[in-house]
């Protein structure tokens, strides 16, 4: 069986992984987020696949043998602007502004790299999943409470579906996997 290298050092996607009881590695992509596409689809996708390519890239020839590199990206959309993680804490508040009372898009891209066997040509498997998101009216000072936790800074959209932002979401169409930050079904499948 080939080893699992996830190209993210996202805690939320290693405890994912961790849940499918597989063993893996984690290797962090350094590598600059540079994207050609700005529709979310195909830009996940483009991040998901320059991640896996890094790590790949610098795996000896034997490890590229007998690994499977796993690159992921999440982003959230509403109204056709992608929203990324918040640089700040009032990006963090108008973001929340614009998504409370209403239902956005959160778009993962994952890529794959692994080999078929010995001497062979890498196959590479890329593909985004798309959930559909609806929260509740939020209050200004609910947003600012929620803002000075600090869970929102390190997530696309500025909240944790995981974690104290559970209490905003009114419903989900969709993987609810994939809003955490990687559609592990799919991936298994």
């Amino acid at each position: 069986m080939n080893k699992i290298i996830l190209a993210s050092a996202s805690p939320r996607r290693r405890e994912l992984l961790e849940q499918l009881g597989v063993e893996f590695e984690i290797i962090p992509s350094q590598v600059e987020e540079k994207m050609k596409s700005m529709e979310p689809s195909r830009m996940v996708m483009e991040l998901s696949e320059i991640k896996a390519e890094d790590i790949y890239n610098r795996l000896s020839q034997e490890e590229k043998e007998l690994s499977t590199v796993i690159g992921a990206d999440t982003v959230v959309a509403f109204e056709d602007q992608v929203m990324g993680k918040p640089q700040s804490s009032s990006e963090a508040i108008e973001m929340l502004s614009r998504l409370q009372n209403n239902t956005h898009q959160v778009y993962t891209g994952v890529t794959l790299i692994f080999r078929k066997g010995p001497g062979k040509v890498p196959s590479k498997i890329s593909f985004f999943e798309k959930t559909d998101v609806t929260m509740y009216p939020i209050s200004s000072d609910e947003i600012a409470a929620y803002v000075n936790t600090g869970e929102p800074m390190d997530k696309a959209g500025a909240y944790g579906i995981q974690g104290r932002g559970a209490a905003f979401i009114k419903e989900i169409h969709g993987d609810y996997n994939n809003v955490v930050g990687l559609p592990i079904g799919r991936i298994y499948q």
